[in-house]
């Protein structure tokens, strides 16, 4: 009898929280909350509050529909610390409204896929005990695969060898043999094994398309592809396209897609711009309802913000298309208002948001969406929203040169810091040699003033155990082309040679190591990088083999923590080998390489990034999901952003353009059920969807700012930044002159710079 009102005011508190929960959001964040059925298409501006905005409407869901195990919201997202990060903060709202933590489950693309494909092996045909690998230009299966397919066709190959024209001379056969074996090809078959595969095509499908090329690229690329599929089923290997696909094989048999889907009540997609079509294909199978066919799908995303199409299949028309559809059934909904940035940031990034749009939109495709950001309502919850500006808050500045631009960084942190201790600082780079050569340059100036850290440090660590395995296979056989090219890369990398053609060295190994008297002179660049490698094969000599990597770390010049982790590796190394050789110690260093499965040392904590009193120096690509309280953006030149597609000298003999990107463009045009462009076409296309992205990468490292953001663009600066020291005159990022006719007041010129409150 008392049961009756306890519930009713149970149900009254919970509806009463709910409504709380609700005036929290903002425009946007609201829809995804109201959401009942169907698709809904969520376009979310930077710093709009997304994962926070779907936290919210997950919890109100799972409460308003009583969710359990037996029926669940499915949560997806990119990354593992956005699920970690989104699945907490549903817990916490769950928990608020005094509910159990269950009635849903938080997973990456790739994590969902293979809990769908695991569940049924036989079906999916893939080996629950397979190992998991990444295709890389470098990685063994792709050289492998390489291989195969050129004793596979040898027509085809020799019309590559031909290139444009070739006088048939020996040397030159040889240095073309060694581009196509190590570079060319190797770049193809990663570039169409990604494409192709995310985008659900097979083989065959490229080679049965026509086309009019003199290399018949498609057919080159199919060949590469089928190779590629025939060395992971031989060795037991998996990719991450595999996990989809096995997972899509899975949901064809009826009974058991209506399985899965029963047990689905909804998918929330987080970053939709980033996801491949093949991913798309699977979220809507599994948010369709087994009895009405009616998707229950809510896609959240930014296409303004997808900053990796280039180099994944995640192109972002898929997302503006998807909204597109959803506008027209009025099932789309804006998050246009973000608090992280003061208004003049906003006002900066939606003014080149404007201009490139006005300046490169090429017939109906712009590199925006258009979509302004706005600042919060005055009585947003946040707190800080859209914060004061920092000093003028916006500012642009013209240094003499990169030296002069580090040096007026590092004193504008230090006087910011010794204001706001509590706050944070990072500088924002194209490249990692840039980020380098920043952090090079504030120690020099300021390393007991400052605290700097260098993002990029951590990730060429991460490189550490592959860089070893070159040298060492090098010492093994040291006349092997691939083994002398690839040793001598690491040299390059690592800046102990100069930077040279290196095709040319390799032709003739012995000749380029012990040069005979008679043999033609070499020049100074070549003599250092022979004389280096000699005096590597000596210490293999006269050391014993487990000093070997450590001797080598030294040789690189390693810093600290590289040390480290070289020493961390030899002693695992030593460990796991059984009997005293050098082809033993491969053997373990090859396993640990492919399966990616050795952590460098780590220096720093999980807040490394975001600091008090730090300068964090990191790529502009990493910065994205950061914020920090003043961003610096140095090195805006028009070689840099937005660039140009690079054709490598060696490689010229094919032509104006690179193999890689005419067939991703090829590739893409078939996903899109459009004409193939021949070879210059999609050059010209590559070029086009790289201007789009270099922007897009811009607009992202903007919005990153709170309180200041520092814009400049040296008047002199390295054509190569792997070469800083060599200094010439440097075209500005075309944003650049815009902003500063846009923005006057934030012009800040060589008469002012001491004004400025360092």
């Amino acid at each position: 009898m008392t049961t009756e009102p306890v519930v009713s005011t149970v149900l009254e508190m919970r509806e009463k929280l709910l409504q709380e929960l609700r005036s929290t959001l903002r425009p946007g964040q609201r829809e995804i909350a109201d959401w009942s059925e169907g698709r809904l298409a969520v376009s979310a501006v930077p710093g709009a509050g997304k994962s926070t905005g779907m936290a919210v409407a997950a919890a109100m869901t799972i409460a308003k529909y009583q969710l359990h195990s037996r029926r669940q919201l499915v949560v997806v997202t990119f990354t593992r610390s956005a699920a970690a990060n989104i699945k907490s903060k549903i817990r916490a709202h769950l928990k608020t409204l005094s509910l159990p933590q269950g009635g849903f489950v938080v997973h990456t693309l790739h994590g969902l896929a293979w809990s769908i494909a695991r569940s049924a092996p036989e079906r999916s045909n893939l080996n629950p005990d397979a190992v998991l690998i990444t295709p890389t230009q470098g990685s063994r299966l792709i050289r492998t695969s390489v291989e195969q397919w050129i004793g596979m066709n040898p027509t085809l190959y020799q019309r590559l060898l031909e290139g444009q024209q070739f006088d048939g001379e020996e040397t030159e056969r040889l240095r073309r043999q060694s581009v196509l074996r190590t570079e060319v090809l190797p770049a193809l078959a990663e570039t169409v094994i990604r494409e192709a595969k995310s985008s659900g095509l097979a083989p065959e499908d490229l080679r049965n398309q026509v086309t009019s090329d003199e290399y018949d690229i498609l057919a080159i690329a199919a060949g590469l592809y089928e190779q590629y599929q025939l060395q992971l089923q031989q060795r037991n290997f998996i990719d991450y396209d595999e996990m989809i696909l096995g997972a899509l094989r899975v949901l064809e048999h009826p009974s058991v897609r209506s399985r899965w889907q029963s047990q689905v009540f909804a998918v929330f997609e987080d970053e939709a711009q980033d996801s491949s079509p093949l991913q798309t294909q699977l979220l809507e199978l599994l948010a369709t309802d087994a009895d009405s066919d009616q998707q229950n799908l809510i896609r959240v995303g930014d296409p303004n913000q997808a900053i990796n199409s280039t180099f994944t299949p995640a192109d972002p028309v898929f997302f503006r298309e998807f909204c597109q559809a959803c506008s027209l059934e009025n099932r789309l909904a804006e998050m246009n208002q973000a608090g992280r940035s003061s208004r003049i940031i906003l006002e900066a990034a939606n003014y080149v948001l404007k201009w490139v749009n006005r300046t490169y939109a090429k017939e109906e495709t712009a590199p925006f969406r258009s979509q302004m950001i706005h600042p919060v309502a005055a009585n947003d919850p946040q707190a800080d929203a859209n914060p004061n500006p920092e000093g003028l808050g916006f500012e642009i500045h013209t240094p003499e040169d990169v030296h002069q631009t580090v040096e007026w960084i590092g004193k504008r942190a230090i006087a910011l810091f010794n204001q706001f201790p509590h706050r944070t600082a990072a500088v924002l780079v194209r490249t990692n040699d840039q980020g380098r050569f920043v952090a090079r340059e504030l120690t020099r100036w300021f390393d007991e003033k400052l605290a700097i850290f260098e993002v990029g440090m951590r990730d060429r660590q991460s490189h550490i155990p592959a860089e070893m395995l070159s040298l060492l296979q090098f010492l093994d056989r040291p006349h092997s082309p691939d083994n002398l090219k690839a040793a001598l890369s690491v040299f390059v990398h690592r800046r102990i040679i100069p930077a040279q053609d290196l095709n040319a060295l390799i032709a003739f190994p012995e000749q380029f190591l012990y040069p005979a008297p008679l043999d033609p002179p070499q020049s100074p660049q070549v003599q250092q990088a022979s004389r280096f490698c000699t005096s590597l094969l000596r210490a293999r000599l006269e050391l014993p083999l487990y000093q070997l990597i450590s001797f080598l770390a030294y040789t690189l010049n390693y810093e600290q923590t590289e040390l480290a982790t070289a020493d961390k590796l030899a002693e695992r190394i030593m460990q796991q080998t059984r009997e005293n050789s050098l082809t033993a110690i491969l053997e373990v260093l090859a396993e640990i390489v492919t399966s990616e499965r050795f952590e460098p040392v780590e220096a720093e904590d999980d807040d490394r990034y975001v600091r008090a009193s730090q300068i964090t120096i990191i790529t502009m690509h990493k910065a994205k999901g950061l914020d920090w309280d003043y961003v610096f953006m140095p090195f805006l030149h028009e070689n840099m952003i937005p660039g140009s597609l690079y054709i490598p000298p060696a490689a010229r003999f094919l032509g104006e353009y690179t193999l890689p990107e005419v067939a991703r463009a090829q590739i893409r045009a078939i996903v899109h059920q459009e004409p193939i462009p021949d070879n210059d076409q999609a050059w010209e296309r590559a070029g086009y969807l790289k201007t789009a992205e270099e922007f897009r990468l811009l607009y992202v490292a903007m919005t990153r700012a709170k309180r200041l953001l520092w814009l400049s663009a040296a008047k002199q600066a390295p054509f190569s930044w792997s070469k800083p020291e060599n200094l010439d005159d440097r075209a500005l990022c075309p944003v650049i002159p815009a902003l500063k006719q846009q923005f006057p007041l934030s012009v800040i010129g060589e008469a002012e710079e001491d004004d400025v409150e360092f």
